[in-house]
């Protein structure tokens, strides 16, 4: 741990690009899922979201397996395996003709993908701390959010020029470019003498940690609740866009927008964190989300969508809301668990994406000829969320008026 923290700009530039390998996966992918499903015999479009949700899934259950691991063997031979994985997965969702397979290569893909994204949280906390963290934490998720903005026109354009199986080998090639720069260039950050011993019981033992620290649990459930939320539009933008408001060749530049937006609120929140702390950020942008989200319900309770610069206009309030909120749970949940920073983000990871996916599965099966379901999942999460973010500044009050 750093007693002076500084700026590593590799290190951050090299934990936003092993994080991008999970954004490319999942937002190159979007302008292709009518054409991936048509391939397959999909008959029903609602069925081309869980080409998006299913590897949230696989994030979910592998970030369980892998940071444990990496806490007893180091984070940098579990990114390699990983990738192994997602290669293998990959070759898998490019050389088939069911439908069904496809869902089972893209769990693997999540699966294998969980460990970049993982250990590049774990290798943050292992070098930073306090808020700190939060501020590296936001410009690692701000540089990663640029990802977002180009990976639906990236996949629109090899769509154009090739065909939907040129997208997987695309996000292959730069994937291997991002793991040979991080086995050439970024030294282990666990050394030897932090490592625990492995045995199976480490996977109870450090979930029993993990549940030890109450806020920890709380702002991994409203980091599910909020991704949940978030997970639906990213599994219904391309059918919202292009179904219900026939602006399909728009909609890499809509959603572009819409990164772009979370994109910026994280560059802001890596300004303003060390000043105003990442519980104080967090508990007002989760005000803001919620309020946001129930204005737009109360206007347009009826189910007419409104017009699409009002849609648009909406989703770039919420997602900059959003984007306060990513980094900085993130940060907060990882505070106290330092000492188990690998299985830590593991089960942070675990419990809130495994959370967000029936979240998302649920709300998007009601998002047909309508808007309107996506904003009121948005505000019941918010709000449950919000609920959370009181009981904390209670218990925070509480427990600075004993000291």
């Amino acid at each position: 741990m750093q007693n002076k923290p500084s700026f590593k700009i590799e290190f951050i530039a090299l934990m936003a690009s092993l994080m991008s390998i999970v954004a490319l996966s999942i937002d190159a992918l979007l302008p292709a899922l009518p054409e991936i499903g048509e391939s397959l015999g999909v008959t029903t479009n609602h069925d081309n979201q869980l080409l998006i949700t299913m590897i949230f899934l696989g994030l979910g259950f592998g970030q369980l397996v892998f940071g444990p691991l990496s806490d007893s063997f180091g984070r940098k031979p579990m990114v390699y395996f990983g990738f192994g994985l997602f290669v293998i997965a990959s070759i898998i969702c490019v050389n088939t003709n069911s439908f069904e397979i496809m869902i089972v290569g893209r769990v693997l893909q999540g699966i294998g993908l969980s460990s970049p994204r993982t250990i590049a949280i774990s290798m943050t906390r292992d070098t930073y701390s306090g808020d700190f963290m939060a501020k590296i934490l936001s410009i690692i998720v701000m540089f990663f959010i640029l990802v977002p903005i180009v990976a639906p026109t990236f996949g629109q354009l090899l769509l154009d020029f090739f065909d939907w199986k040129a997208i997987f080998n695309a996000n292959l090639i730069i994937g291997l470019i991002i793991v040979l720069w991080f086995w050439k260039r970024q030294p282990e950050t666990l050394d030897e003498k932090h490592r625990v011993k492995f045995r199976p019981a480490i996977f109870i033992t450090g979930t029993k940690e993990f549940l030890k620290y109450k806020e920890a649990v709380a702002y991994t459930l409203v980091s599910g609740f909020i991704t949940g939320s978030f997970m639906v539009y990213l599994s219904t933008s391309q059918q919202i866009f292009q179904d219900q408001y026939q602006l399909g060749e728009m909609f890499p530049y809509i959603f572009a927008s819409t990164a772009f937006s979370v994109g910026f609120a994280t560059f802001t929140n890596s300004r303003l964190v060390i000043k105003f702390g990442s519980f104080n950020i967090a508990y007002y942008a989760t005000i803001a989300y919620a309020a946001i989200s129930l204005l737009y319900v109360l206007l347009f309770h009826t189910g007419q969508n409104p017009s699409v610069h009002v849609l648009v206009t909406f989703f770039l309030m919420q997602f900059f809301a959003v984007g306060f909120l990513f980094g900085n749970l993130r940060s907060l949940a990882m505070e106290p668990l330092g000492h188990i920073a690998g299985i830590g983000a593991a089960i942070n990871g675990f419990v809130s994406t495994v959370l967000a996916v029936p979240i998302a599965n649920y709300i998007g099966s009601f998002v047909k000829t309508s808007v309107l379901p996506l904003f009121i999942g948005f505000s019941i999460f918010g709000i449950l969320s919000l609920v959370i973010f009181i009981i904390l500044k209670q218990r925070r009050k509480k427990l600075t008026m004993y000291n």
